[in-house]
């Protein structure tokens, strides 16, 4: 029998509580499930639990691994430790740095107009309420939205990025987070399979976005065609062909725009789509061959 280990977190374990990254990871129980159906062996492991025999799996997924922003390198060596990873180790280097964007940005890509401020270097902020975060970062964690005019506020947080040496990624606030939300796409094994409406995550205190009030956040979410249109002309190239991927617009005037590409470790919300955890299942098995 086949041996699957599902990556993931103590902060993402059923029943974890007492962290800012507190949120079970829901989707977990589904894929194990559906696996079993399947005839695969598969368990949830934390990946930087020292106990685990990682070479006694035949794939390793990596699913749930919160907080790997906090302990990047050693999480990078992790994964590139791992002999068979899912999804592989090249797209999530590339992908947890959210430098990506300047890239598809002069690829041609429409996406949400972003700078990034390395150690070292002074600030500067568009007009409007703006968005400061690290360009290694995960959810919400230390990103933070400041109203127009307090450069002050925005100033003092790109140096605390700064002073823990990470690079600080400034995007204007799109105002239509606050009216429609973001349209999150979830892609299974590179086909389409369902689409969700992310409501505003930074006009709260840091210490209430806990897992309830991100639940309460998401919806199910009728897609757009352009917007799956988009998400499908991203989804090329380096990263085609993923077992699983979320892309995250946001509409402008303009059109879409790409927020994130979230390749590594993402909620995929496969509650709300009662054929999303067997298609998982599936793309799982299929790179056991």
């Amino acid at each position: 029998m086949s041996r699957v280990a599902l990556a993931t977190s103590r902060f993402a374990l059923p029943g974890s509580r007492g962290s800012l990254e507190a949120n079970e990871d829901l989707d977990a129980p589904l894929v194990l499930s559906e696996l079993a159906a399947l005839g695969v062996e598969a368990r949830l492991e934390v990946w930087d639990d020292e106990g685990v025999d990682w070479e006694s799996y035949d794939l390793v997924v990596v699913r749930s691994t919160w907080g790997y922003a906090r302990v990047y390198d050693e999480f990078l060596a992790w994964a590139h430790a791992r002999a068979r990873l899912v999804n592989p180790y090249d797209v999530i280097e590339y992908s947890t740095d959210k430098h990506y964007l300047g890239d598809l940005h002069d690829e041609g890509f429409p996406v949400i107009d972003t700078s990034f401020c390395e150690v070292g270097e002074e600030p500067h902020f568009p007009e409007g309420d703006v968005v400061v975060k690290p360009a290694v970062g995960a959810g919400s964690i230390d990103a933070e939205r400041f109203r127009a005019g307090d450069h002050a506020g925005a100033r003092q947080h790109v140096a605390r990025l700064h002073a823990s040496r990470r690079c600080a990624l400034i995007q204007p606030y799109a105002s239509a987070i606050d009216e429609q939300g973001e349209r999150a796409l979830i892609f299974i094994d590179a086909d389409f399979s369902h689409a969700m409406t992310k409501r505003a995550m930074l006009n709260v205190a840091p210490e209430e976005r806990d897992g309830e009030f991100r639940s309460r956040q998401m919806s199910l979410a009728t897609a757009e065609p352009a917007a799956v249109d988009l998400a499908r002309q991203l989804l090329t190239g380096r990263f085609a062909d993923l077992t699983y991927a979320r892309v995250d617009l946001v509409a402008s005037a303009e059109g879409w725009q790409l927020m994130e590409l979230e390749l590594v470790e993402p909620a995929l919300y496969l509650g709300y789509d009662d054929r999303a955890p067997a298609r998982l299942a599936r793309a799982i098995a299929r790179r056991l061959g």
